[in-house]
């Protein structure tokens, strides 16, 4: 795999949260995970999975008859540099302008606004846990 970050489409992305969800998968898992038949064909998602593996987002083992796909990023990983190249093509590069711009949608829970304070005082070193 090369050291250039890898781009996920929103598709693939879709694909992903299933293979971080339950490790190792067929395509039919996944197929039945996106709705089956009625919203993404069976033969969309082979190819899609093998696309992926061409890629290097995924890896695939032979396991009897079933081959089973693996995510070779982390959701961690991926999350990250998706972050990263939002903020520097979105915010200019300003960290602090995605976070203004995402709390000043009015989602955020009380918890997730006392989450992020004490993730903060963390950074900040003033941290009393």
């Amino acid at each position: 795999m090369s050291d250039k970050p890898l781009k996920p489409t929103e598709k693939e992305l879709e694909i992903l949260q299933i293979l971080w969800e339950y490790d190792a998968v067929s395509v039919k898992d996944v197929h039945e995970s996106l709705g089956g038949e009625a919203m993404n064909g069976y033969t969309t998602i082979l190819k899609l999975m093998q696309i992926m593996t061409e890629k290097g987002l995924v890896s695939r083992e032979r396991s009897g008859k079933l081959h089973l796909y693996k995510a070779e990023l982390s959701q961690e990983s991926t999350r990250q540099q998706m972050v990263d190249k939002m903020i520097d093509t979105v915010f200019q590069g300003s960290a602090a302008q995605l976070v203004l711009s995402a709390l000043g949608n009015n989602r955020s829970s009380k918890e997730e606004l006392l989450e992020i304070r004490k993730y903060l005082e963390k950074l900040e070193g003033g941290s009393h846990e």
